[in-house]
């Protein structure tokens, strides 16, 4: 017989491997009975008044809404009914609170949130069931959204990135489309993002805004203090407080100066509870695509504007994909966007920047400290929230208070308008992402 001894140093090896393996053996962690959603999003447009509508003109709230990057029909104080609008750019309403509630043990029956006073919103908010659109009613494409029938594309695309006055060596970087094939448009757009943790709407959902109630968050509305979810089947105890954290973000202060033709310079008072930065610019050259963005790493950028887990910031901060809590200033380089030879002057670059909060999670009972215990909540709330802006490149921003005047330490010439605060608002216009691809695809 062979000798098979196993030499001590091994055996020591597999003993240890074995003890670490038990060790993080993960827990038994049951789906709780009853979940809860909640998206808070803040948004402006740099250097303009905050854009409420009058009670009555809620369907002219939502034409703009959806022009400036949201979603749904108008309703009452410029409100949107539409579910989703948090996950935008909706500048009008500039507040959106957008709650969806599974019940496991009452799946898509009628609820109530109880909330705070501070919120301004009553007492109570409805929450229902989505309406059921009409078979083969065709979805809507969410603003900035490639088409899905993708024609051969023209031009090119010219991606720069990374905070500087002058363009680094190497860049742009340059997708052809009259040299490749059709996949390559989509596989351009294939940047960094990061799996849906919103909740997967269906029948057996609740939800708000609905049809029953529209109204919004007002400028000093707060989702601080205690929230309760009663109901046919709730759990009791489905009660949990927020607190400043989870409150509605700031506007965004952006400051813009330059003309296209030189460096922008882009500066930004700090976001209270923010935990990192992203900016992106666009626009188009005849056929070809121009994108910028503030990150250190080449990417087309339209998966970060979204919600993002708090993990996935700090690790995309390290990276220097997101600009960290502390920065307050980004420059473009200078010349990407200068109108061609013979364009307008004032095309202008439609920029987009992002404030990521953070992400919280709360559940009813807490994790059990022995891994060995299965866990399994009768509830749990997941609580995100975002600040972002629009502004147009070239067109000299201040920043702006919450009411909308310019703010005393936007600098030393912030009492005289700037040029894009003289022009009417019907003038101001900016265009999306989807429109800028519609123009390179042709349509």
């Amino acid at each position: 017989m062979p000798n098979r001894t196993i030499p001590a140093r091994t055996l020591a090896l597999c003993v240890l491997a074995a003890a670490c393996s038990t060790g993080l053996r993960a827990q038994n962690v049951k789906p709780p009975k009853a979940q809860l959603w909640m998206d808070v999003s803040t948004g402006s447009m740099a250097g303009m008044p905050e854009m409420e509508m009058p009670a009555g003109l809620g369907g002219m709230a939502g034409m703009l809404g959806g022009m400036m990057g949201g979603g749904g029909a108008g309703g009452r104080s410029g409100a949107s009914t539409a579910y989703g609008q948090a996950r935008g750019m909706s500048v009008m309403p500039p507040r959106v609170l957008d709650i969806a509630f599974h019940n496991s043990l009452k799946p898509g029956v009628e609820a109530a949130q109880l909330i705070p006073a501070g919120m301004r919103m009553g007492e109570s908010l409805p929450l229902l069931p989505p309406r059921r659109e009409p078979a083969g009613t065709p979805r809507e494409r969410e603003p900035g959204e490639p088409p899905t029938e993708v024609e051969r594309p023209k031009g090119r695309i010219l991606v720069y990135w990374g905070c500087g006055e002058t363009v680094r060596a190497g860049q742009p970087r340059v997708v052809d489309f009259a040299r490749g094939s059709p996949s390559d448009f989509a596989s351009a757009f294939a940047g960094r993002h990061v799996p849906d943790r919103g909740a997967r709407i269906g029948p057996n959902h609740v939800l708000y805004p609905n049809e029953r109630n529209t109204v919004v968050l007002a400028r000093d509305s707060s989702l601080a203090g205690e929230h309760r979810i009663q109901g046919a089947g709730v759990p009791a105890s489905m009660k949990f407080s927020l607190g400043a954290a989870q409150d509605l973000m700031p506007a965004i202060q952006l400051q813009s100066r330059g003309t296209l033709r030189d460096s922008v310079a882009l500066s930004w008072s700090p976001v209270a509870h923010a935990r990192g930065y992203y900016l992106h610019a666009m626009a188009s050259q005849g056929n070809d695509m121009v994108l910028w963005s503030s990150a250190e790493a080449p990417d087309t950028g339209m998966g970060l504007f979204d919600y993002l887990p708090n993990a996935t910031i700090e690790r995309w901060t390290r990276e220097r994909v997101l600009l960290g809590a502390d920065v307050t200033q980004c420059a473009v380089p200078k010349g990407i966007f200068a109108p061609a030879p013979g364009a307008r002057e004032d095309a202008g670059a439609m920029l987009r920047m992002i404030a990521y909060g953070g992400e919280s999670n709360f559940a009813h009972p807490p994790r059990p400290a022995d891994p060995k215990a299965t866990w399994e909540p009768e509830w749990a709330v997941r609580v995100r929230v975002k600040s972002h802006t629009m502004a147009m490149l070239g067109q000299e921003q201040g920043a702006s208070s919450a009411g909308g005047q310019p703010s005393p330490t936007a600098g030393a010439d912030a009492q005289a308008p700037s040029p894009a605060a003289e022009q009417p608002q019907e003038q101001l216009r900016l265009p999306s992402p989807g429109s800028i691809l519609r123009g390179i695809l042709g349509r």
